[in-house]
């Protein structure tokens, strides 16, 4: 389906299959818009249908027009900072980034810098959007790859939501210490906290359930190593390193779970990134290159996974 911004406002014709819904039914139960959000809509005549305040309870009609005020200018909540960064997909409603390693996904400090959300506000500063970005998922600091960004409100609640049914999915190559011996498994440990370190997490019957799915690519006798991919049904901190360390096979360069020091950083990447848009319904798959070409990562063309 195709979306159109005009000005502030977000507009969209109701397509034949929607014509089973009511206004209210579209937004409340299949758009999940949040209750406090849905209330504004409605007291502050935020949302049209062709250009008149509607009947929220009445059936949609196939071929009118929808019109949402999403784009009211807003703080960007983060100090706009240049970085060079690489844009995977962008539209109206959001965009994927490639993140580079050393870099934060968002500020711990009010006067961070030195983040990818600094860097995603300067994109829009400079091209004149005014719009908070908010991070949908998180890379850690020395993590490669893409990242999603809502820019409005309304597609943020719609991209955390479509997150936690794990309608997003996410791949990542990784790099482990040894070789497996199974081509191919599943992780379902609980993580936690490490309450003898403020920053490292571990497998924990009290933490959170965490969910991993894996794939040998190739492993390496030379080097007693193995690639492998990845896919996660959740998304705790840190973990694939602490699931992989965890069994044994700590990721390459990954001093903080007993990794090697043989890279500068954990060998992580996020390789790709899949959703259906949650507008257009068009279906997004954003490959992320390396931005520097580690060379453990050599020889490795990202669009094959």
């Amino acid at each position: 389906m195709k979306t159109v911004q005009k000005g502030n406002w977000f507009e969209i014709i109701i397509p034949e299959k929607w014509t089973t819904f009511t206004l209210d039914d579209l937004l409340r139960t299949s758009w999940k818009v949040p209750k406090k959000m849905l209330h504004q809509f409605k007291m502050e005549k935020k949302v049209l249908l062709n250009g008149a305040l509607p009947d929220w309870h009445k059936k949609l009609i196939s071929g009118v027009k929808l019109q949402i005020e999403l784009f009211t200018p807003e703080a960007y909540g983060v100090i706009p900072t240049y970085h060079d960064i690489e844009i995977l997909y962008e539209d109206e409603h959001l965009l994927v980034l490639n993140k580079p390693a050393g870099m934060d996904t968002h500020p711990n400090e009010p006067t961070d810098t030195n983040t990818l959300a600094n860097a995603v506000a300067f994109h829009l500063q400079a091209n004149g959007i005014k719009l908070k970005p908010r991070h949908i998922h998180r890379l850690d600091r020395d993590t490669t790859g893409a990242v999603l960004f809502a820019k409005t409100a309304l597609a943020g609640a719609m991209l955390d939501r479509m997150l936690e049914k794990r309608e997003i999915k996410r791949t990542y190559l990784a790099i482990v210490e040894g070789l497996l011996h199974k081509k191919h498994g599943t992780i379902n440990k609980p993580i936690g906290s490490d309450r003898h370190h403020p920053v490292r997490r571990r497998v924990s019957p009290t933490g959170q359930t965490a969910i991993t799915h894996f794939k040998v690519l190739k492993s390496d006798r030379n080097e007693n190593n193995t690639l492998i991919q990845c896919h996660l049904d959740t998304g705790r901190t840190h973990q694939i390193r602490v699931h992989f360390s965890d069994i044994g096979h700590p990721l390459v360069g990954d001093s903080l779970y007993g990794g090697s020091n043989i890279y500068s950083r954990q060998a992580l990447h996020a390789i790709k990134l899949e959703f259906t848009h949650p507008f257009t319904e068009e279906f997004i798959s954003c490959y992320a290159p390396f931005i520097d070409r580690p060379a453990i990562f050599k020889n490795i063309d990202p669009s094959s996974y």
